[in-house]
């Protein structure tokens, strides 16, 4: 099975515990300080090498990452054990994504020529919220090659806007 299929079924898995027991954002801080793990290549070397013992592995974990939800070290152990301690990030993703999803909450990647002030990021998020029916989160990106305009990306929606793709669109026209 793909990686991205078990990252999805651990991230349902986690956040319905997490409903479950009322322990959503204390979840989703867990699962940011777990992610974290992954930035430290020979911590993670390490907790995939064959030579040590588990047991070894599990205390340094839990040494490393202090006061989290059992069940979330639990989480980490079973990586671990799985060899999949890689996926731990797209674990916290889909996680937050199923957060947003139940706040009623929608990620729009944004990307522009040029970075948006704070007021243009406000109504952004307001129109794009009309449009989608949630309050709007943006993560913006800039990207020099659209030229001009914007490029929203809102759960499986597309909304192309920039220069680049009007010019592009223009220019079939007139080869037609």
């Amino acid at each position: 099975m793909p990686r991205g299929v078990y990252a999805r079924r651990y991230s349902q898995a986690v956040f319905e515990i997490a409903l479950e027991r009322k322990e959503l954002d204390r979840w989703q801080s867990n699962l940011r300080k777990i992610a974290s793990l992954g930035e430290d290549a020979t911590f993670i070397a390490f907790l995939e090498s064959p030579r040590f013992h588990f047991d070894d592995k599990a205390r340094l974990l839990s040494k490393r990452l202090g006061d989290i939800n059992p069940l979330a070290l639990n989480l980490v152990y079973l990586l671990v054990a799985r060899g999949r301690l890689s996926m731990v990030g797209d674990i916290a993703d889909g996680y937050q994504q199923l957060l947003d999803s139940y706040r009623g909450i929608a990620q729009a990647e944004i990307t522009t020529v040029i970075p948006l002030d704070d007021e243009d990021k406000l109504r952004l998020e307001e129109h794009l919220g009309a449009i989608v029916g949630k309050k709007v989160v943006l993560k913006p990106e800039i990207d020099s090659s659209l030229i001009g305009g914007i490029v929203a990306r809102i759960g499986g929606k597309l909304l192309d806007g920039s220069t680049r793709s009007q010019l592009m669109a223009l220019k079939k026209e007139l080869q037609r």
